[in-house]
């Protein structure tokens, strides 16, 4: 079976309990994209500033055909109160999905651990991954940040253009790509088809 953090490899149907009730994963998805990301807890400041910040480009990840389901290791009930918590300081409202997982199973089954860092108790602390999952199901890319790092949303958003047009066409973006830049031809396209698709293009 493929490691989970394998791009490629399927992401699992997990069954999980969220503030919007019970969910399978694959339901919540349906044919879009997903990102699927996680954080030590809730009320940390650092958390609470990124489900901020992603509430408020959930219409950019929309516009993209993108769903945002986040993981945090504390209860249904905690997490409700959380969220009130990041409206008060954000002036966001998150409405997508928090899963609860008070007893770290998933973050144990998705590899969500980082063994140099433990908490009071000596258990590894987790961390802030985030995987970008396809309407196919498999994993397109996974990013993993320590507890002390803050991700980038605008990344965030530029990788996804990225994934998605090479989706769509036998392209490559080059080195600080942003959405509407310049791109490379896929070394596997021939000459001659590389020449047919720009005619394509311009006709």
């Amino acid at each position: 079976m493929p490691s989970i953090n394998n791009l490629g490899a399927e992401f699992p149907n997990l069954s999980v309990e969220t503030q919007l009730g019970p969910l399978r994963v694959w339901d919540y998805q349906g044919d879009a994209w997903l990102v699927f990301f996680s954080h030590p807890n809730d009320y940390t400041p650092v958390c609470t500033t990124e489900l901020g910040e992603a509430a408020r480009h959930e219409s950019n990840f929309m516009q993209r055909g993108v769903k945002l389901m986040a993981l945090s290791c504390d209860s249904v009930d905690d997490h409700i109160g959380w969220i009130a918590d990041i409206a008060a300081a954000s002036g966001s409202t998150v409405n997508f999905p928090i899963i609860s997982d008070a007893n770290r199973e998933i973050a144990v089954l998705l590899g969500m651990l980082d063994d140099d860092e433990k908490d009071s108790a000596g258990i590894p602390a987790t961390v802030r991954k985030l995987f970008i999952v396809g309407p196919d199901r498999k994993i397109k890319l996974v990013i993993t940040y320590p507890t002390a790092v803050g991700r980038s949303f605008p990344e965030i958003l530029r990788v996804i253009d990225a994934l998605q047009l090479a989706a769509k066409f036998p392209i490559a973006t080059p080195v600080n790509w942003e959405r509407g830049g310049d791109v490379m031809i896929q070394p596997t396209v021939s000459d001659a088809d590389a020449k047919v698709r720009h005619r394509s293009r311009d006709s």
